[in-house]
């Protein structure tokens, strides 16, 4: 028969098996897969992963991808439905990540790629597939400008949409009235970085296109990038605020260079180890 232990030895030795396990963990977590991850570009409203126009292909991120290709990041460019709604966007966006080869990846969305991307963490299961998301210019509180889809002239045209078969009815969900009703019910994941860039134009700025929305928002919502408010764009960490419109930041301006915006986005994530 052996001794019994006295109180302490056994002290010591639930100590001893307490540091053990402590250690084990610790080891555990440093075999675990971790950064860099690669980044998934994820548009907006009416936008495209890329096209090919006229025998030349044009990327909805314009030159965005190849500048960072360059610096020998992993890069995907996901193609979500223009006008459809956000759950239907995020669906297939969350099909997309769940099929690449990579433990987790980083999320940089555009406009409603960013509510999508945020729908998908929250809602579909994306969480443990996503390191971060940095979103861009983003409606998350809404952009009056949505509300238009209500109107009379709005609903003929989502009408007619879907009846050729294109499935309509994002615009609706980023009303400010919309938009205050997801951020109730769609919490941000445990996990997850989530980041914002934002952005704001003044007159000299502002793409042609964009002029008419611009003054409309001023006189509804102060500064915008001519199509979200800039108080809007606000979504955790404000990484970087910078002077572009909408279109300017995604590298569609002579006006702005939109590639060190997003080389900044990486170096900070890859500086968090992401």
């Amino acid at each position: 028969m052996g001794e019994a232990l006295t109180p302490a030895a056994f002290v010591s030795l639930a100590v001893a098996l307490g540091v053990f396990a402590v250690l084990w963990l610790l080891v555990r977590r440093a075999r675990r897969p971790r950064g860099p991850y690669p980044f998934v570009l994820v548009h907006g409203m009416f936008g495209f992963d890329s096209v090919e126009v006229l025998g030349r292909r044009h990327d909805y991120f314009r030159g965005i991808a190849e500048a960072l290709t360059r610096r020998g990041e992993q890069l995907h460019q996901v193609r979500l439905p223009p006008v459809a709604s956000v759950a239907e966007r995020a669906r297939i966006l969350s099909s997309y990540v769940e099929a690449l080869d990579a433990a987790q990846v980083n999320l940089i969305a555009h406009s409603m790629g960013g509510i999508d991307a945020r729908y998908a963490i929250s809602k579909l299961g994306l969480a443990g597939r996503v390191a971060s998301l940095v979103t861009i210019g983003s409606p998350h509180h809404g952009t009056p400008l949505a509300d238009l889809a209500r109107t009379a002239p709005g609903r003929v045209v989502r009408s007619v949409l879907e009846t050729v078969g294109i499935a309509a009815g994002g615009a609706e969900n980023l009303t400010p009235a919309s938009m205050e009703r997801f951020n109730q019910e769609i919490r941000d994941a445990d996990g997850v970085y989530y980041a914002s860039v934002v952005a704001r134009c003044r007159g000299a700025q502002t793409s042609l296109a964009l002029k008419t929305s611009r003054h409309l928002l001023s006189r509804r919502a102060g500064t915008s990038d001519g199509v979200v408010p800039s108080t809007s764009q606000v979504w955790g960490e404000v990484i970087l605020e910078t002077n572009a419109d909408h279109w300017a930041q995604i590298g569609w301006s002579k006006d702005f260079d939109a590639r060190p915006m997003y080389e900044h986005i990486v170096d900070h994530l890859r500086a968090r180890g992401l």
